[in-house]
């Protein structure tokens, strides 16, 4: 395409009914998977073994680490699909969903490859125990095998949303999660095969989510403006979409590295202590379900205002995906205020974990409002693939929260290290919103 056209503007109008068309069918998606958690986790305990237990638990955490710093191949694919939606170019829309997916298929493999070395040392570094090591590397073995199909997932995924179907991506999600409860329950429960069935059942969602939308995705393509392979296998192309994934991952890194050390500081105040904490991160969790919801509507909806040229629905997208992120922050949080109790009461009848927890609840019922910016910040720099600048603030922002670890987790214990991560989310917003007019303004002119 050449550059005049790519200047060319196309307005279109950003609405309430856009944000929430995206961002509700994506909160009901990411809800679907700790409910697959709750599922394997019932069936395994079935058995009546802790060790079982133990053993999925551990190779959960793994298999987390693992993807969680691969799912920039879903948000790397959202953004530039939908600045190729901006620019009206489906030959562009296509050939990113090529580079995608051929980049998940290599990397799919390779962490297939050196899955035993991923296996032993996460083992070694968890130290969980002969017998639930047994375990964990029973089901990590299996579900490795579906390594690459998670990774092509993801790219699907990624193009759906990029191309503003968000309710299609809610069903490919819906059925990689639906045939991974089958099956876990069939192999798992049915068949007797315990912890390897849990694993295989996984590996069956994942490869058939992944055929099947494959397939669906490639009949919906206009066979017309289908790329060559010459511009799928582009360089500049392909080496700016490993760039923006590259700098997408240190900052997933960089995220679970802050919420590791939050964990690992909170243990040094005892066993109830971390208990306490754990329980009340469950209420950052939830708010985080649909706060992620509306990063992935500012994601599109930025993405494809970028593409074309068009600042007003730009800003529109900025205000509302922050508009309502901080109406439902702010909605969680009084609700955890007022019924937080109540619910720290159903998660533990250990009455000291019970009496810590309601001492830094308040800390607690604020992170959704602390953390808004974070989430909607992060969807809107995704989108504009403005990952440079994302990448940095997250890694000042962990500099920041492990200096203020360092300070104030002597003097103030427990309520240090809760006001370090909401500093910590806080600070992560706030320095993206402000460079965010300097970077628009490069773009838009």
């Amino acid at each position: 395409m050449d550059h005049s056209a790519q200047d060319e503007r196309r307005p279109f109008e950003v609405t309430n009914r856009m944000v929430f068309a995206i961002a509700a069918p994506m909160t009901l998606a990411y809800l679907t998977t700790p409910i697959l958690g709750l599922v394997d986790t019932g069936v395994i305990g079935q058995f009546g073994d802790a060790v079982l237990i133990g053993g999925l638990a551990v190779g959960a955490i793994i298999f987390d680490i693992v993807f969680t710093t691969f799912n920039f191949l879903r948000a790397g694919t959202t953004a530039f699909v939908a600045q190729a939606v901006g620019r009206g170019d489906e030959t562009a829309q296509q050939a990113v969903f090529w580079r995608a997916v051929l980049l998940a298929a290599v990397l799919g493999v390779a962490i297939l490859i050196v899955s035993p070395i991923i296996r032993e040392a996460a083992i070694f570094v968890m130290d969980p125990g002969d017998a639930v090591a047994e375990a964990t590397s029973t089901y990590v073995t299996i579900r490795m095998l579906g390594a690459p199909f998670s990774l092509i997932n993801y790219a699907l995924l990624g193009l759906l949303l990029g191309q503003g179907r968000a309710m299609a991506g809610l069903l490919l999600q819906t059925l990689l999660n639906g045939i991974n409860i089958a099956g876990s329950i069939w192999f798992g429960l049915v068949l007797g095969w315990a912890i390897e069935g849990v694993a295989l059942g996984t590996v069956l969602g994942e490869a058939i989510a992944a055929v099947l939308g494959f397939w669906w995705i490639l009949r919906g393509f206009d066979k017309r403006l289908a790329p060559s392979w010459a511009v799928i296998l582009e360089r500049t192309a392909f080496l700016r979409l490993i760039s923006v994934n590259r700098d997408i991952m240190i900052r997933s890194f960089a995220l679970l590295a802050g919420f590791a050390l939050f964990t690992r500081a909170g243990a040094q105040f005892g066993a109830v202590t971390l208990a306490a904490n754990a329980i009340l991160m469950n209420f950052f969790m939830i708010a985080g379900y649909y706060l992620d919801g509306f990063a992935t509507a500012a994601e599109q909806i930025v993405g494809r205002s970028v593409g074309a040229r068009h600042p007003p629905a730009f800003w529109r997208a900025v205000k509302l995906t922050c508009l309502w992120g901080f109406a439902l922050a702010g909605f969680t949080t009084v609700m955890v205020l007022i019924f937080g109790p109540a619910v720290i009461d159903i998660l533990t009848t250990a009455e000291d974990v019970r009496a810590v927890a309601r001492t830094y609840l308040a800390w607690a019922a604020i992170t959704a409002v602390v953390g808004v910016l974070a989430f909607q910040m992060d969807g809107v720099f995704i989108g504009a693939t403005w990952s440079v600048d994302m990448r940095n603030m997250m890694l000042l922002s962990l500099a920041i929260f492990i200096g203020l670890l360092l300070l104030v987790l002597p003097v103030w214990g427990n309520h240090g290290l809760w006001f370090a991560l909401n500093v910590f989310l806080g600070i992560r917003g706030l320095s993206l919103l402000a460079i965010l007019p300097r970077r628009a303004g490069r773009v838009f002119g």
